[in-house]
């Protein structure tokens, strides 16, 4: 809920590696339901029952792991629209209720589906992947994409490997015009991407942010108690 009131763009829930499932989604959904920050889930996999009921309770956005090839990706894309743009299956409960009666009508339109390009056979097939017509975009997980090239799986790469990758990728979308996605691990480095084209830009998560956030300040704190040689606890 609070995070939905600082002006996030979007805020995706994470049920791949984050510690969400669909019960928790539910309330994460009703906090955000004031906020401007489009909804966004990353599923756990490719799997058309979680992805529809999570389209059901209201996100806006699938992003979707390891897809490596056209057909998973088809098969992806298909869960997440009606026909005859896919095969998702009537029965919006909460997405309704909150976007209205004609939901059903303006879904496809509005939901977002990203494909996640994480190995080496993702990038050897991007042409294929991204000629799928209803795919949103394509979303980077560098770390995945490091240890698929044999690296230390990390974000914020610098290896050539990966940055020639990412800038082929960024062209690619231009040419399919499609959206252009990474997770970051900085600031620094998401605007380093925006200025090689990216379109969507995530950083961290709300763990990974609020422990920097408190370990500065034990650690600032410690080296307080250093200058000063006090026994003080907190």
């Amino acid at each position: 809920e609070s995070f939905g009131k600082m002006g996030w763009d979007s805020i995706t829930i994470d049920m791949q590696h984050g510690q969400n499932d669909y019960q928790s989604s539910i309330a994460i959904l009703q906090s955000l339901q004031n906020s401007k920050s489009t909804p966004m889930v990353r599923v756990p996999w490719v799997e058309p029952g979680i992805i529809m009921k999570m389209l059901d309770l209201g996100v806006l956005g699938i992003i979707a792991p390891m897809i490596n090839n056209k057909k998973q990706c088809e098969e992806f894309v298909s869960y997440c629209y009606y026909p005859d743009k896919g095969q998702r299956s009537f029965g919006p409960m909460r997405a309704q209720l909150h976007y209205g009666k004609e939901y059903f009508k303006e879904a496809n339109d509005n939901v977002l589906s990203f494909a996640m390009i994480e190995t080496e056979e993702a990038v050897n097939n991007i042409d294929e992947i991204l000629s799928v017509p209803e795919l949103s975009g394509v979303y980077i997980g560098p770390a995945d994409m490091s240890s698929s090239y044999g690296l230390t799986p990390k974000f914020d790469v610098e290896e050539k490997i990966i940055l020639k990758n990412l800038e082929m990728i960024v062209e690619k979308t231009k040419k399919y015009k499609k959206i252009s996605g990474i997770h970051n691990g900085s600031t620094n480095y998401a605007k380093k991407m925006l200025e090689m084209g990216f379109n969507l830009v995530t950083i961290l998560s709300e763990y990974r942010i609020m422990s920097d956030a408190a370990q500065s300040i034990v650690n600032e704190m410690k080296e307080n108690k250093v200058v000063n040689n006090k026994s003080s606890s907190y």
